[in-house]
């Protein structure tokens, strides 16, 4: 799916998303949600991942800079930024300083910047792969300068198999290597292709030998190949891929798609899914990632949470 940029919006626009947010939190305040978290115990911290908001970005509803203030808005304390919607502010540090500020008044930790658009890691052609490699490193330093702990990359390119398992550990080494000085961890996540095979993944990271680097385990994301028209002609089992992805996670997207009555997600066993995040002694961040169609964003955002909450304080 290609992401475009955005412009920065106008004040009315910013009242919109303050609303946005009153809305979210009508019946659901940060202390409310953190009081939760408390009584239950969780064993893991929840983060809001930005895509989740993309039709709001996208549509000029809200801007990049109102991220931290919805996240708050829906009980979150992480956030998890995508990097489509501040492309050209890598290196202008007034811009991350603001989204520093952004972050701190709101009481949120910047926890990750997902990269997309800059190369194919796997890529057969050295030099494009090369390419791609010298294109993240600017989201590296932009990442070390918010106080994040990660940048998600993605392994395409690859044609064939084994080729492309040597040259994505090839490039995650080198990229790895430029990170480990700014203490930022590289992830992968699962994302279409070969990257959504569990097997071809767990093979590649049994390979990589620096400690900064690791997976990005998705819920949803196990789909290795799509027609025209975005239908799923070969899919990974996901709870396999779950579990060969989950020894290397440095990080965790709860892709949800849609609920049902009990407030249940309807494609996705979350019970069992949270179980394995659990059974590999995972402490970290889980990012809340709504991607359906039915619900609004809002309210996607908001179920999702709740369904986190809720297996959180059972597993806990």
């Amino acid at each position: 799916m290609k992401r475009r940029d955005f412009v920065k919006q106008t004040s009315k626009v910013s009242l919109g998303i303050v609303a946005l947010g009153m809305y979210a939190c009508k019946n659901t305040t940060k202390q409310n949600v953190q009081e939760d978290v408390k009584e239950g115990d969780l064993f893991f911290k929840i983060s809001l991942a930005q895509w989740s908001l993309h039709k709001a970005l996208f549509d000029k509803n809200m801007n990049n800079l109102d991220f931290a203030a919805a996240s708050r808005g829906y009980g979150c304390e992480g956030l998890e930024y995508v990097n489509a919607f501040f492309k050209d502010k890598a290196t202008d540090n007034a811009y991350l300083k603001s989204m520093n500020n952004r972050a701190d008044a709101e009481g949120q930790q910047n926890v990750l910047i997902m990269i997309d658009g800059e190369g194919e890691l796997a890529h057969p052609d050295t030099k494009a792969r090369l390419q791609a490699i010298e294109n993240h490193h600017k989201w590296v330093d932009a990442a070390h300068f918010l106080g994040c702990h990660a940048i998600r990359v993605n392994l395409a390119g690859g044609i064939e198999k084994e080729e492309a398992a040597k040259a994505a550990v090839d490039s995650l080494e080198q990229l790895s290597d430029y990170a480990k000085g700014a203490n930022i961890n590289i992830l992968v996540e699962n994302h279409g292709g070969f990257s959504s095979n569990g097997e071809w993944m767990s093979q590649v990271f049994s390979n990589v030998k620096h400690e900064n680097c690791g997976t990005l385990p998705d819920f949803g994301n196990f789909c290795i190949t799509k027609d025209k028209n975005r239908n799923c002609l070969e899919a990974y089992d996901r709870y396999k891929g779950m579990k060969e992805l989950l020894p290397f996670a440095k990080a965790v997207s709860a892709k949800s798609y849609d609920f049902d009555a009990n407030g249940n997600e309807t494609t996705i066993d979350f019970m069992k899914v949270m179980q394995m995040v659990k059974d590999v002694n995972y402490t970290g961040f889980v990012g809340v990632e709504y991607e359906g169609k039915r619900l609004s964003e809002a309210d996607g955002i908001k179920a999702t949470r709740d369904l986190l909450l809720k297996v959180g304080k059972q597993l806990s």
